[in-house]
């Protein structure tokens, strides 16, 4: 698994961090984007969804939402 860091960053930067990693990950990486920016719990799934790409996980802790994607093979 690969953690993407956008914490502290506003979107749309969480997803523009998230597409730069999925594009080098192989199909069936699991890439999880860190952000604390709240737009990024509805931005990443929307962007995973228009990419082909599975959402498989979202957590919050501490104001930090952990947002897990797995590439489309």
């Amino acid at each position: 698994m690969t953690t993407v860091d956008a914490r502290g960053l506003r979107c749309p930067a969480p997803v523009i961090r998230l597409a730069r990693a999925a594009a080098d990950a192989p199909p069936g990486t699991e890439l999880t984007v860190l952000a604390t920016d709240p737009a990024a719990v509805h931005d990443v799934p929307a962007w995973a969804r228009m990419r082909g790409h599975q959402m498989v996980g979202a957590t919050e802790q501490d104001g930090v939402h952990a947002l897990t994607v797995r590439t489309h093979a």
